[in-house]
């Protein structure tokens, strides 16, 4: 096998278990770890096909990264679809600023929401805390009002 493995783990009592494991990046590990990435990400998966991983050096930003996923109201049961979502000039994106979208589509310039998990928020820092406050004030001023995210994101490792 060449490629990726994801394992998704829920610790309790400091226990591990095994929640799923899938051959694909995971859709929220993705956003957080992909932009502290130095190294070509195509070096690296020419270098797996090749089976030269072991020589090329993986180097990655010496930054915090947190992710906050905005999702539609009323996720993952029922909530509403082709809802429109406006203020997207209004964000600050930019090197540590990103925006990834995952349920949204564009029509006639206009971007809406058609999964329940619509828009990843990310923002690498030197600390978690920077970053949270970057990510809160971002989906801020997108504010809309037919999604929500969780503010609990990152709290065992948030520095105060």
């Amino acid at each position: 096998y060449k490629g990726f493995l994801y394992a998704g783990l829920m610790i309790d009592k400091g226990e591990p278990f095994l929640l799923e494991y899938n051959v694909r990046m995971a859709d929220s590990a993705s956003p957080t770890l992909l932009p502290t990435l130095v190294t070509d990400i195509i070096q690296i998966f020419q270098s797996c096909i090749d089976e030269k991983l072991d020589e090329i050096e993986i180097n990655w930003k010496n930054k915090k990264s947190l992710c906050v996923v905005l999702c539609s109201n009323g996720y993952p049961d029922k909530y509403e679809k082709n809802i429109i979502i406006n203020n997207f000039e209004k964000l600050s994106l930019n090197k540590n600023n990103y925006l990834f979208h995952a349920g949204t589509e564009k029509k006639d310039n206009k971007i809406y929401a058609i999964g329940g998990r619509v828009l990843n928020f990310i923002s690498l820092s030197s600390a978690y805390s920077d970053a949270k406050k970057n990510i809160h004030e971002n989906i801020e001023k997108l504010n809309w009002e037919k999604g929500f995210f969780r503010k609990d994101i990152g709290y065992k490792v948030i520095d105060k």
